[in-house]
């Protein structure tokens, strides 16, 4: 049974691995200021960054601050965002996070976790996106490729996002934990895919416990390697 040092020194090895296989790993979310992150990474829910990409432009041109939020025309939002999916309940996340943004927070995003947590829509996930991208407070994002990953690389069997957040992060010294998780979820969204995942071309094969459970022959593997859509 592997034991505690070990099991840190593989986890850190991984992730250098990992760093230097995606050297340009980031959020792939695009956004100019702490609320546009918020908002594209509540769009995100569901959605793929790349189709969030597409509509936030107008989104952000039409609502610039919070209280664009907070007054919405609900028909118009709802039109906007209606390609990410779930528009209706992302839209009534909106214009209830603008309002209480202007109320609480003077219009201006908070950047604690502690404040971030209690906004409509924002979950400790979406919290450490905008506080480690936007902020540059180190945050681990336990969205659905982290967390497949974390199980896979031994680092957490529990199915519970704020148990793997605790238990990965205490792998890492707290100022990797941004970059950590982009540069797993890069390769959630490249290599380690949750079907067939590209084991016989991932660069993590020997530090992996789970190797096997996708194609070991490397031609085959290097086929499954793809760009992702978000």
């Amino acid at each position: 049974m592997e034991g505690r040092t070990a099991l840190v020194r593989r986890a850190r090895a991984i992730n250098r691995t990992l760093a230097e296989t995606y050297p340009d790993a980031r959020c792939e979310l695009d956004f100019g200021n702490p609320l546009e992150l918020l908002v594209a990474t509540i769009l995100s829910a569901q959605s793929t960054d790349r189709r969030v990409n597409l509509v936030t432009p107008i989104i952000f041109a039409r609502y610039p601050d919070a209280a664009g939020y907070a007054s919405a025309d609900r028909a118009e939002l709802e039109e906007l965002i209606h390609p990410t999916g779930f528009f209706r309940a992302k839209t009534d996340a909106l214009m209830k996070l603008g309002a209480v943004l202007v109320e609480r927070f003077g219009g201006e995003v908070p950047n604690t976790l502690k404040e971030l947590v209690t906004l409509p829509g924002v979950g400790r996930k979406t919290a450490n996106v905008v506080l480690g991208n936007a902020f540059g407070v180190p945050g681990i994002t336990t969205d659905t490729h982290f967390m497949r990953l974390s199980e896979r690389f031994g680092w957490s069997a529990s199915a519970k996002p704020d148990v793997v957040e605790a238990e990965v992060g205490a792998l890492f010294p707290r100022k990797d934990w941004t970059q950590l998780s982009h540069n797993v979820i890069w390769h959630g969204r490249r290599r380690c895919h949750a079907r067939r995942p590209a084991c016989g071309a991932c660069p993590v094969a020997k530090l992996c416990p789970s190797y096997g459970i996708g194609p070991t022959d490397p031609a085959a593997a290097a086929k499954l390697i793809r760009e992702p859509r978000g």
